[in-house]
């Protein structure tokens, strides 16, 4: 039996290229070189993850676009230098979100191209995180110290000030935030329990912003029934860090999904080798066909596990 992932139904899919799979390599290795780029520059890494849709995506037309964007929103602000920093804000707002007409998309938020910095360039329409990338990079060229903020449930922006710092909803049309605006909008994302804590207010580093990125594609792509796409984003994210486990098991079982049966035991045998010893399945591997009593989320792994080495056996 196959792992069950929660899916929706798809509204919007594109056809997978053929080529996907063996793509994935190349815009890994480009990806991690736009991270190991000095500077925060958000724009070459953020395209090279639109690569997983749009393999033959030339990106520089986008870096040209936000660079003559970044230089107009430099000499809107220029003229408020001497006003303070929440005037340079209203000044980028004002460009960005009713000149420009970018905008969040609350109607179509699950539409994977929300995601993809090329199409919110394209169609001026986003989600929290990559309107915050396109707001960075636009307000850092105009000359602003910006920052990311990875909020849980909903990425904000930081301006730094020697009096406070300002924190920015650029799903919200740039709106700025009160610490009770914050403490709301975490109980929205997280329930009414949820603590409220400075901490979640911390600077997002550019591999964390771009981790945050691949790991809502990978969640859209599942609910879709997108599993190569989802599988492609996985891969990406273990190339940012090796280390994660979780993106290790979700790989295995994507793999799983599309009949890659080899990959997935691969996967999901190294993912049980790894995981911290007080979390592993307790198992007979003398009796592998032993009653199935899944009493966590690693035991379940260790069932799917069995069934692949009967599955890739009988293929030998």
């Amino acid at each position: 039996m196959k792992p069950i992932l929660h899916s929706v139904r798809p509204r919007y899919n594109r056809p997978v290229p053929q080529s996907l799979q063996t793509r994935v390599p190349q815009i890994a290795d480009d990806l991690l070189r736009a991270l190991n780029e000095p500077g925060q520059s958000l724009a070459v890494a953020a395209l090279c993850l639109a690569r997983v849709e749009y393999p033959s995506l030339d990106p520089a037309p986008y870096l040209l676009r936000l660079e003559r964007m970044g230089e107009a929103a430099e000499g809107r602000m220029q003229r408020q230098e001497h006003a303070g920093l929440a005037a340079q804000i209203a000044t980028l707002n004002a460009y960005l979100f009713e000149e420009l007409g970018f905008s969040g998309n609350a109607e179509r938020y699950d539409d994977p191209r929300n995601s993809f910095l090329n199409e919110v360039l394209d169609r001026r329409l986003g989600i929290p995180i990559s309107l915050a990338a396109i707001y960075l990079e636009i307000g850092r060229r105009g000359g602003l110290r910006l920052e990311g903020v990875n909020f849980p449930g909903h990425f904000l922006v930081r301006a730094p000030d020697a009096a406070e710092d300002l924190i920015l909803d650029p799903f919200h049309g740039g709106a700025l935030l009160s610490e009770v605006d914050c403490r709301h909008l975490l109980r929205q994302h997280l329930g009414e329990e949820a603590a409220f804590d400075r901490g979640l207010l911390a600077t997002a580093t550019r591999q964390q912003i771009v981790v945050r990125m691949l790991v809502n594609l990978k969640r859209l792509y599942v609910r879709m029934q997108s599993f190569p796409q989802a599988r492609a984003a996985a891969d990406l994210l273990l190339a940012v860090d090796p280390s994660a486990l979780a993106e290790l098991r979700d790989r295995g079982l994507l793999a799983y999904h599309m009949e890659d049966f080899a990959s997935a035991l691969r996967d999901l045998e190294t993912y049980l080798r790894l995981m911290p010893r007080e979390e592993a399945p307790e198992h007979d591997h003398d009796d592998e066909d032993a009653e199935e009593t899944p009493a966590s989320e690693s035991a379940q792994i260790w069932e799917h596990v069995k069934t692949l080495r009967r599955r890739v056996a009988g293929f030998n």
